[in-house]
């Protein structure tokens, strides 16, 4: 990335910051994480919506995805770690994806990876189920290597369709087209947890973890996801699982965030990874 980027790339994220929360006063280590141009972006502050936040985002250019592929990691039954997905799948990073079964692994919401339908949605009746109200979006990887987020369409829409590498139904919507997405009024919603988000600006594809649960940092309600992402200039944006399940790694450096179980690392069923052509 040449300074002119970093610089012009530091000075947005400074104005967009500065645009909905005057407070927002500490943003550091902004940094390439590999010779490739993954670009990471490391935010701690005690003021923005009066918390404490430590926040990573990282972000791939659009024009720079004749470098990497973006895959879906996944297990039909065994849960692994997000480090361990991101090592089996030799990727520079790895970011937790989907909901998921925790007693029997798998994904909860449909999942499609290769024209091969891997998991469908269970009723949001059943231990661990979702409700439709919430997991109303799609992250999709095209065959192109492109990454689009819509509104969920009916599973046998993607079943039928050949367009997509990857599917994930995943959830809620945050913003489609720069417009913020009408949430449900529950707590998932409106109480602060860790997050993780997938997000797109004109030019970026942009993941996103959000500590919580600690003393270190409180965590967003998704209003404030929103809000911080608004105030960004993002795109389009979706949720993926968050709470315990939250976890960047990157392939030298490790786990940059810190997961709130007391475990640490939480086992999942699926991750994003980012490969090496």
């Amino acid at each position: 990335m040449s300074k002119r980027n970093y610089f012009l790339f530091l000075f947005l994220f400074i104005l967009y910051s500065q645009q909905f929360c005057q407070n927002l006063k500490s943003f550091y280590s902004f940094k390439e994480t590999s010779p490739d141009s993954l670009e990471l972006l490391n935010i701690k502050s005690d003021t923005l919506f009066n918390s404490r936040q430590s926040i990573n985002m990282l972000a791939i250019n659009k024009t720079g995805l004749n470098k990497f592929l973006i895959e879906l990691g996944y297990s039909r039954t065994e849960l692994k770690k997000t480090s361990e997905f991101g090592k089996s799948g030799n990727a520079l990073a790895a970011v937790n994806a989907g909901f998921f079964n925790r007693d029997k692994g798998g994904s909860v919401t449909y999942l499609e990876v290769h024209d091969s339908v891997i998991n469908k949605s269970i009723s949001a009746k059943e231990k661990w189920g979702k409700s439709n109200s919430l997991m109303n979006g799609a992250f999709i990887i095209t065959k192109r290597n492109a990454v689009k987020i819509e509104r969920a369409r009916r599973e046998s829409y993607y079943e039928k369709s050949k367009r997509e590498k990857a599917v994930l139904i995943t959830g809620p919507v945050l913003l489609l087209n720069y417009e913020k997405v009408k949430l449900p009024d529950v707590d998932f919603v409106k109480k602060r947890h860790p997050r993780t988000i997938a997000a797109l600006t004109k030019d970026k594809i942009v993941f996103i973890v959000i500590d919580g649960r600690s003393k270190n940092a409180d965590g967003m309600s998704l209003i404030e996801v929103q809000n911080f992402l608004a105030g960004l200039g993002i795109k389009d944006a979706v949720n993926f699982d968050g709470g315990g399940s939250t976890t960047m790694w990157l392939r030298n450096k490790g786990i940059i965030n810190s997961p709130s179980d007391a475990s640490g690392e939480r086992i999942v069923a699926n991750a994003v990874l980012i490969q090496k052509r």
